[in-house]
């Protein structure tokens, strides 16, 4: 039981960790508080004065619970990192304790399994291994693309958080692509327009000119110029308000 409360405390641990250097944080935050509510509930099942059967030696309860919390944010994980490009990392961290889960259910009675029952649960397990190698690929090495601190640029700009390590600024300088030159021409564009509105002539000047490699003001859509425009105009109503 122990282990698997230190399982879940790990995972926890690094899922707090690297959602700080995430541009959507919240789903990783998320993963994370639910992996450690139930470490924190394991280990008061284990530090009861009366044993319990899921606190028993061979209790299928802690690889039942992984496979089943693992494997639902192994879900939200994959649909976060395929379809929306929210999030990288709970995939990969989720399908550890997913893999964890189903290999310790797998071997419970594994001596009391025939043959061909070893070999399909071994072939079972082979698969979640081969999955989550392609999530940790995917998620840890490929990394997060410049979309998607496009995307948290713009929130944070909605926000009114411009500058420090969090701010639109910050999301901005992480969001050219060198494989998509519209990415990159969109990036300087609002983060020229960023300094324009903050009278930061010199830094406008910069990307002005970074932009102009890229083809100028003509090769970024309108609509996200307005879109950066609209914004600064509602930071500054609000600016005006307080």
């Amino acid at each position: 039981m122990l282990i698997w409360v230190t399982l879940f405390i790990t995972i926890a641990i690094g899922l707090f960790w690297y959602a700080r250097h995430q541009p959507f944080p919240e789903h990783g935050n998320i993963a994370a508080s639910i992996f450690l509510l139930t470490a924190l509930v394991l280990y008061m099942a284990l530090e009861a004065p009366r044993p319990t059967a899921g606190t028993l030696p061979g209790s299928p309860v802690p690889p039942v619970l992984a496979i089943i919390l693992g494997g639902w944010f192994t879900i939200i994980g994959g649909y976060h990192m395929g379809r929306t490009q929210r999030d990288v990392i709970v995939a990969p961290f989720s399908g550890i304790i997913l893999v964890s889960g189903i290999f310790g259910l797998v071997t419970l009675d594994w001596t009391l399994q025939t043959t061909t029952e070893q070999i399909g649960n071994f072939i079972l397990a082979s698969v979640f291994v081969l999955l989550e190698i392609y999530l940790l690929f995917r998620g840890l090495v490929v990394g997060i693309q410049g979309i998607t601190w496009s995307k948290s640029g713009l929130r944070q700009l909605e926000r009114g958080l411009i500058m420090g390590d969090r701010g639109a600024i910050s999301h901005f300088e992480r969001s050219w692509d060198m494989e998509d030159p519209a990415l990159s021409a969109m990036a300087h564009a609002a983060l020229a327009l960023i300094y324009k509105f903050n009278d930061d002539t010199e830094n406008y000047e910069i990307h002005a000119n970074r932009l102009d490699r890229f083809g100028g003001w003509g090769s970024v859509d309108s609509s996200w110029l307005d879109a950066i425009n609209t914004r600064l105009q509602g930071n500054a109503n609000l600016e005006s308000d307080e």
